[in-house]
């Protein structure tokens, strides 16, 4: 799909880690590059030669945790190449944030071949706050915005945004590397479940619960606070009875204060290999 913006033909590239709806990808023509899983040695592209179903079905069976890595600038290049002999004139490439995986940087050093064909925009989220933004950015593209437009639809709805997760353990986190030792360590405590939040690419910790219920109530009473909302995905690691029962729960108590339509994503497994199964949380964008 084309979009006509004042005479540039913009397109848009994204990774796995925006955890995208196929029909959104589909609608607006996203390029969505894979992430690369390692699980026990053997790589998978992410979302492509592993089901998430699949992989958290597996996770904690695992004799050795899983890792990441970053597609290689040519993954990267070819989708901007492919973009432009389709008829765009610039593209808009978004990636999660620079502090947790270095899908940026690969994407601004492919982006060099192209000039300044190419913009790259560190989202400073993950998941759907990643992929909130891609798809405001998009919407409003379909409606005729400019790309200084465009860029400043994207920054308000990062302003906007909030991603907060009640996870099961922090020991995933833990052993990937990408949180400060003083964060974990209050995780392993008494077996308490960490509620976080994912700020401009920064983990920090928001309190503790004791019990599986007594995080979903919090990570409720978390978002009433950020009423009213324009967007809301409810995220979760391969736990689906969880997230639809907090779904319901937030229907019973805040039914008229939620956006028309809301999203339950299964996070993808690269974000899945960091976060460990059985976790939930939401991604918010603000009203106001």
């Amino acid at each position: 799909m084309l979009y006509a913006i004042l005479a540039l033909m913009i397109g848009f590239v994204t990774d796995s880690t925006s955890d995208l709806p196929l029909e959104i990808v589909e609608r607006f023509g996203i390029q969505v590059i894979p992430a690369i899983l390692i699980v026990e040695g053997k790589e998978y592209a992410d979302g492509v030669d592993i089901s998430r179903e699949e992989f958290y079905a597996r996770l904690p069976r695992l004799r050795t945790f899983p890792t990441t890595a970053a597609p290689s600038p040519a993954d990267f290049s070819q989708r901007y190449r492919q973009l432009f002999e389709a008829g765009y004139e610039h593209v808009i490439s978004i990636h999660p944030a620079s502090q947790l995986t270095a899908l940026y940087t690969i994407a601004c050093q492919a982006a060099a071949e192209f000039g300044n064909r190419v913009t790259v925009l560190d989202s400073g989220s993950l998941s759907m706050g990643l992929g909130f933004q891609v798809i405001a950015a998009a919407e409003a593209a379909e409606a005729g915005a400019d790309l200084p437009t465009l860029l400043q639809i994207l920054a308000e709805t990062r302003r906007r945004l909030r991603l907060i997760a009640a996870l099961d353990t922090m020991e995933y986190l833990r052993r990937s590397g990408r949180v400060s030792s003083a964060i974990t360590m209050f995780g392993g405590l008494l077996r308490i479940k960490p509620i976080i939040e994912l700020t401009e690419g920064q983990v920090k910790p928001l309190g503790v619960a004791r019990t599986t219920q007594q995080a979903n109530h919090h990570l409720a009473d978390l978002l009433k606070t950020l009423l009213p909302l324009d967007r809301l995905a409810i995220l979760h690691s391969g736990a689906e009875a969880r997230a639809h029962a907090f779904f319901q729960q937030l229907m019973e108590e805040m039914r008229r204060d939620l956006p028309r339509q809301v999203l339950l994503v299964n996070v993808t497994s690269v974000i899945g290999a960091h976060v460990g199964p059985h976790g939930l949380g939401f991604t918010a964008i603000r009203a106001s």
